[in-house]
């Protein structure tokens, strides 16, 4: 880790509520649109899958279903309050699982777990976009503890010689106490804390530490859906995807049928030599499958230190099963890729950015001037399913087209939040310009549309992007290894338009009647016929051919 390295400012999607729908007295005999009555059937089904989903203990899965579930059905409490306990219990489930995070609960003692937690506070207060609401940050801990105190990996190392009457006093005592007390500031929340720790170790013979620190992560998790505690291993993992690289076996997966989906390989990494392609399965980790683990327990023993061994057993479309022994390396992520020529009687040039990191300039760079030497007269650059990244990069690849003019405009409690980022004329790009974007386009995918959309330098083609931008910074801890993730501010579009709950609506709105094929299975040369957005950006560009 940098020491120098106090305060990194990267975007990350905000979760925001959809516009509310007010009631209509019955005299006013307005017609309520169809898509705005709720089905209560399709969300009892909703309810009962993730609830399905929690006995099982996937709570990966139910996250993700539930955040699903939560933008389909915004405004229902019901779906929140499974949404806010999936959390807890899935992030839980990686803290301990995280050796660096047992690390610190066994080296760090009560006190300096207090001060762990009056450091998080000190930093909330001091960063984050809102006034904080202390009561909701203190209820927010209590409720981690709580859920805590019925997790395996808790109760195993905490509670196994705790009987259970008693703990479930304790919970009820906890939640009596604390609920309604008045939290006026940092001060009395890191007193209550400290009873709270020391009644945990009276009554259960539990450690102080371990009440502590569900303390800090609800502390974080209570402000929004994308600040955070990071552990140390949390905040490596975090600088290591700024940089574009990570130990790993440089594969992209997700959870899917007791087993982990391939999603994407990275060219030149240990799992592409292995001959591991898109759509195979890892059915087994270490001798163990993924049958028998949670999904996230499977992807977390893919991980482990440098040159380490991992044993996976690969399962193919076409049924063959081969066991792999693949070295953990340093692998580098390319945010540009699929940089090609896809018309060349038109001379059009396409590449896609997957994310927005500290290399992402430079690969933009080497993609435009490649394209160069070979014809370009146009250029699609695509940034779908483009979660974010750091802010700085999105305004440096938005420079390159833009040569006057507001980029973005960043707003944050803090005037030090406040900044106009505007463009510069030298090494602008003048080639004519599309840029896809879709549903999954966040953050700083959302300040790149939204600045050549607003300044007109080139037509934005898809459907309206994610809608959620906030500006965070990552803020390491001085106390002990870790770290804080916090919103600091909001961005707005050169119009001054705000991202959150609008998004980029798009020049050309595509209706997309199939799923845009995964990043991995994306064939540009080969135009895929299910590629309605692409194809509308090629005949943008054919239109502005067939008007000169």
């Amino acid at each position: 880790m940098r020491a120098h390295f106090r305060k990194l400012v990267l975007l990350i999607l905000v979760a925001c509520s959809l516009w509310a729908i007010p009631a209509a007295p019955v005299w006013a005999q307005v017609r309520i649109p169809a898509d705005a009555i709720v089905d209560t059937d399709e969300i009892r089904q909703v309810l009962q899958q993730g609830l399905t989903l929690e006995q099982q203990r996937r709570w990966g899965e139910a996250l993700l279903h539930y955040e699903d579930a939560s933008r389909s059905f915004p405004d229902q409490p019901e779906i929140e309050q499974r949404l806010t306990l999936a959390k807890i219990h899935y992030d839980l489930g990686r803290r301990y699982s995280d050796p660096s995070f047992l690390d610190a609960l066994r080296q760090l003692s009560e006190l300096n777990t207090l001060d762990v937690y009056g450091e998080v506070l000190l930093k909330i207060q001091t960063h984050y976009v809102d006034s904080p609401d202390w009561q909701a940050l203190m209820r927010r801990g209590t409720a981690n503890l709580d859920v805590a105190m019925t997790e395996p990996a808790f109760v195993e190392r905490h509670l196994a010689k705790a009987d259970r009457e008693a703990v479930d006093r304790f919970r009820r005592h906890l939640h009596e106490q604390l609920d309604s007390r008045p939290v006026p500031n940092r001060y009395d929340a890191k007193n209550v804390v400290k009873w709270v720790g020391d009644l945990a170790a009276q009554e259960l013979g539990m450690s102080a530490q371990a009440a502590i620190q569900e303390y800090i992560a609800g502390a974080t998790s209570a402000l929004d859906d994308y600040s955070g505690y990071l552990t140390a291993n949390q905040l490596d993992d975090v600088f290591s995807q700024i940089e574009g690289n990570f130990v790993g076996l440089g594969i992209e997966l997700k959870a899917d049928d007791d087993s982990l989906l391939i999603v994407d390989v990275i060219p030149g990494g240990p799992a592409a030599e292995g001959g591991i392609q898109p759509t195979d399965r890892i059915v087994a980790v270490d001798g163990r499958t993924t049958k028998e683990l949670t999904t996230d327990a499977a992807a977390d023993m893919l991980k482990g230190e440098e040159n380490s061994v991992v044993s996976v057993e690969v399962l193919s479309e076409d049924g063959n099963r081969r066991t792999l022994r693949l070295v953990r390396r340093r692998v580098d992520v390319p945010s540009v890729v699929k940089v090609d020529i896809i018309d060349k009687e038109m001379g059009v040039g396409y590449f896609h950015i997957t994310s927005f990191q500290k290399t992402t300039s430079r690969d933009v760079d080497s993609a435009l001037w490649s394209l160069q030497r070979r014809g370009m007269k146009s250029l699609i650059i695509d940034v779908r399913g483009n979660p974010g990244g750091l802010l700085n990069s999105a305004v440096e690849i938005a420079d390159k087209f833009i040569s006057n003019g507001a980029i973005v405009s960043t707003r944050g409690r803090s005037s030090r939040e406040n900044y106009d980022y505007m463009a510069h004329a030298p090494g602008t790009w003048r080639v004519p310009l599309i840029v896809l974007i879709d549903s999954e386009s966040a953050s700083a995918s959302e300040i790149f549309a939204g600045a050549i959309r607003d300044q007109r330098r080139g037509t934005v083609v898809g459907v309206r992007s994610y809608g959620k931008g906030s500006v965070q910074g990552i803020f390491p801890l001085d106390v002990a290894r870790g770290g804080v993730r916090l919103t600091t501010a909001k961005f707005y579009s050169p119009s001054g338009q705000a991202i959150s709950k609008r998004g980029v609506q798009p020049d050309v709105s595509v209706r997309v009647t199939a799923k845009v094929p995964a990043e991995g299975d994306l064939a540009v040369a080969e135009l895929n016929d299910g590629d309605q957005i692409l194809k509308a950006g090629l005949q943008v560009v054919r239109d502005r051919l067939s008007q000169r």
